[in-house]
Formats: C-alpha cells, sequence, structure tokens
C-alpha cells in the first residue's frame, strides 16, 4: 500500500509542481513587452526562473534519484510554455516574436552535477545550484537577442503597462542596463543554491508526510 501511495503522490507532486512552476513564468520571456525597463524584468524574471526551475527540477531529481529527472521537468515546464505561448500566435503576434525562456540547458547541468558526483545531494545543492543560476540567464539572452525587430514589434501591440504611481518620467535604463546578464548569473549563482537546497527538503518533507 505504501509503495503505492508514495508513487501516487510522486506523480501527483511532479503534476501540480510543473504546472505551477509554468504559471508563475509563462509570461517570464515577455521581457520586452516592459520596453522602457526591459532589461530590468529581464534580470528580475532571471531569478524567478531559476527559483521555479531549481526548486522543482531537483525536487524531482531527488524524488527519483534518476540522473535525467531534471531534464525530463525541464521539458515539460517547455512544452506547457509552448502551448501556452500559443496564446500570443492565436492573438496575432509573429511566431518569431514569441519568446519562451529556455530552462533545458539548465536542467541538464542539474542532472550532470548530481551523476558526476554519485548522487551526493550536497554537490546537487552546491554544484548544481551555482551552475543552473549562472547558466539560466546566459542561455535566455541568446533566446532574446533572436527576436526580430523587438523594439518595432512591441511599439506595434499593447504591452503591460506600469501603474500611473511608477511610471517613469522618461525611459529608465537605469542600473541594470549594463550587463542583465551578469547581474542575473550573479544573484542566480548565489540564490540558486538556496532554492536547489529547498527542492531538497520538500522532497523530505514529502517522504514524511507519506510514511506517517
Amino acid at each position: 500500500v505504501m509503495v503505492w501511495l508514495r508513487r501516487c503522490t510522486h506523480y501527483l507532486f511532479i503534476v501540480v509542481v510543473a504546472v505551477n512552476s509554468t504559471l508563475l513564468t509563462i509570461n517570464a520571456g515577455d521581457y520586452i513587452f516592459y520596453t522602457d525597463w526591459a532589461w530590468t524584468s529581464f534580470t528580475v524574471f532571471s531569478i524567478s526562473q531559476t527559483l521555479m526551475l531549481a526548486v522543482g527540477a531537483t525536487y524531482y531529481l531527488t524524488f527519483t534519484g534518476v540522473p535525467g529527472t531534471a531534464t525530463y521537468y525541464g521539458l515539460i515546464m517547455t512544452v506547457y510554455t509552448w502551448v501556452a505561448k500559443g496564446a500570443w500566435f492565436a492573438l496575432g503576434y509573429p511566431y518569431d516574436f514569441i519568446v519562451t525562456p529556455i530552462w533545458l540547458p539548465s536542467a541538464m547541468l542539474l542532472d550532470l552535477a548530481y551523476w558526476a558526483t554519485k548522487k551526493n545531494k550536497h554537490s546537487l545543492i552546491l554544484f548544481g545550484g551555482v551552475l543552473v543560476g549562472m547558466s539560466l540567464p546566459l542561455f535566455n539572452m541568446v533566446n532574446l537577442i533572436t527576436v526580430a525587430d523587438p523594439l518595432e514589434t512591441a511599439f506595434k501591440y499593447p504591452r503591460p503597462t506600469l501603474p500611473p504611481y511608477m511610471t517613469p518620467i522618461e525611459p529608465q535604463v537605469g542600473k541594470f542596463y549594463n550587463s542583465p546578464v551578469a547581474l542575473g548569473a550573479g544573484a542566480g549563482a548565489v540564490l540558486s543554491v538556496t532554492f536547489t537546497a529547498l527542492g531538497c527538503k520538500l522532497n523530505t518533507w514529502t517522504y514524511r508526510w507519506m510514511a506517517a
């Protein structure tokens, strides 16, 4: 009975975690809509995506104990996001303007860290966390660069706006303008260790709850 309870709970949790991760990051590819604040939002979104990927993928990876499941988790998030971004396409946005965040390479690095350290959980947290945090902003900037005529396209369509009390008097390039990748990767390298540790802890809590 306990085996089946664990197995069913495992599948239930991975669906819940993957769906919620995707919902929380569904607009994280739309940096360019925030034209005045694009690089600032890129930095913030990089951290939010790192959080959802690292926590969910680590949880799933340590739950199964099988290297490769983090990549599978990243694939689930990617496919869900493709489906959701299809709504933008249906609204008439050009296909080459729709940005889907890139999670797979970072998830693969997480798997690699787990496999290379012979499933050492502490190494996974330290090495895997740093690798995810540093790689994700880099891959997503490459992703963003491929968008065709981003500013021209962005101004053709309605876009999310800031509330009046936050609207800049003039376009804000601000301190994040110089290197959003470096800022995102620097913050991610530190924070992802905590995110990955949380994923491991969620796994522990899940087992305790099921065994009660």
